[in-house]
């Protein structure tokens, strides 16, 4: 099943394989003309067992690569199960492993590896700019990014190998031209530029922002304003919090990891001293900072919004050094802080419609753009040929041409079944 678990309105049931047809043969009866909706009884052993409608994707021209049928049910979970026992009894039909329609595609050149890694990022979306980044990915964007590169390669490499094979015919040049070297640089420059954009992990994970400053600062209360709920413990007593408190939330479509820390300030207190540790360790970590002390004894400004907390006490008149004024009692100035949390954590993140990279994707960039840096030092074209194959073998890693068979199961299991 390819839908979402019943009762629902409709549930899809999908079958790929050489035996599609078949199957499809076996419950209806009928094996209509290609994607074109027909309705259709379902029947075991002569019994009824739904009436839906039925389409045929025949192969390779299918989401899989293969002979597709989809079954569209009613969604009750008696004929779900009916069906799915139907399926299961005919010849040469089994249910299908996690992920393994994707999979399925991959292997049949459907869609390369980083295609199907967006695939799976959008299945895990919860903000709408993790939407936004995994449609990129699974729209093809990197893919076509990298067939570029790997075109400007093969070029560079067919001048170099001309260079070698035919020198000594008189026919070819040994020397290489300036463009040549200007290319190679211009790609160089290039691929840095990719690695130096925000990562997708980041997006994924959540901007971590970490509240911190002295005891009795207001840090819990404010953190508990921003995520909507009572996340972390209030008192009036000082170092209530002594340990990290860490709340994922969404802000405008911007996901964020609030992290409430224990009150800084010296401590007899075993475990107190513990938690102070964790904090300082949190900030150094931090990808922001929401300072609620005095600005003076900021640690870090660059990465710090400095607040004024508990501005309902008394009048605030924005000292020197301070950002904001905010009270976690009436939520006066709350809304002016969430909107320069969001402008800052957009700095940081992937801009809509930019390629995302992920860990695996930058360490193949990082590889080809060593390999590619190397070339342009060396004086030897032979090393230079060699660091030209082993750049364009780490780019075909990237869409899933060359050497990613140890993680393939890891990602596509990743899916649900029927995806």
């Amino acid at each position: 099943m390819s839908s979402g678990a019943p009762p629902a309105a409709i549930a899809i049931v999908r079958v790929s394989g050489p035996s599609a047809d078949a199957a499809l043969s076996k419950l209806s009866g009928l094996v209509p003309a290609p994607r074109q909706a027909r309705l259709a009884t379902l029947r075991r052993n002569g019994e009824i067992l739904d009436r839906a409608i039925v389409i045929r994707f025949p192969g390779p021209a299918s989401v899989t690569g293969e002979d597709l049928v989809e079954l569209h049910l009613h969604g009750g979970r008696a004929i779900v199960s009916a069906i799915l026992a139907a399926l299961s009894e005919i010849p040469g039909l089994r249910e299908a492993q996690p992920g393994e329609f994707t999979r399925r595609a991959f292997e049949n050149g459907r869609i390369d590896l980083a295609e199907a890694e967006g695939l799976a990022d959008l299945l895990a979306a919860e903000t709408q700019s993790q939407r936004r980044a995994a449609q990129a990915l699974a729209g093809g964007l990197l893919s076509r990014q990298v067939e570029g590169w790997q075109k400007t390669l093969l070029g560079l490499a067919a001048q170099l190998e001309a260079s070698l094979d035919f020198s000594d015919e008189g026919d070819v040049d040994n020397s290489l031209p300036l463009a040549w070297t200007a290319d190679l640089e211009r790609l160089v420059r290039t691929l840095e530029a990719s690695l130096a954009r925000p990562s997708v992990e980041r997006l994924r994970d959540g901007v971590r922002v970490v509240i911190a400053g002295p005891p009795n600062a207001g840090k819990s209360s404010l953190l508990n304003w921003l995520v909507g709920r009572q996340a972390a413990i209030t008192s009036a007593i000082a170092g209530t919090t002594r340990d990290l408190v860490e709340a994922p939330t969404s802000m405008a479509g911007t996901p964020f990891v609030l992290i409430d820390t224990a009150g800084l300030r010296e401590s007899s207190d075993e475990v107190e001293t513990i938690g102070i540790a964790r904090a300082n360790a949190s900030m150094q970590s931090a990808d922001l900072i929401l300072w609620l002390g005095s600005a003076c004894d900021c640690p870090d400004r660059s990465r710090s919004i400095v607040v004024r907390s508990k501005i309902d006490l008394g009048p605030w008149a924005e000292p020197a050094g301070e950002n904001i004024g905010v009270s976690a009692e009436t939520g006066e100035g709350i809304p002016a802080l969430i909107e320069m949390l969001i402008a800052r954590a957009r700095e940081l993140l992937p801009t809509d419609g930019e390629v995302a990279l992920n860990a695996r994707h930058r360490a193949a960039l990082v590889q080809v753009r060593d390999q590619l840096g190397e070339a342009r030092h060396v004086g030897d074209p032979l090393i230079v040929a060699e660091c030209l194959r082993v750049a364009r073998l780490a780019l075909d890693s990237i869409t899933g041409r060359a050497g990613v068979e140890d993680m393939l199961d890891a990602l596509f299991g990743r899916f649900c079944i029927g995806k």
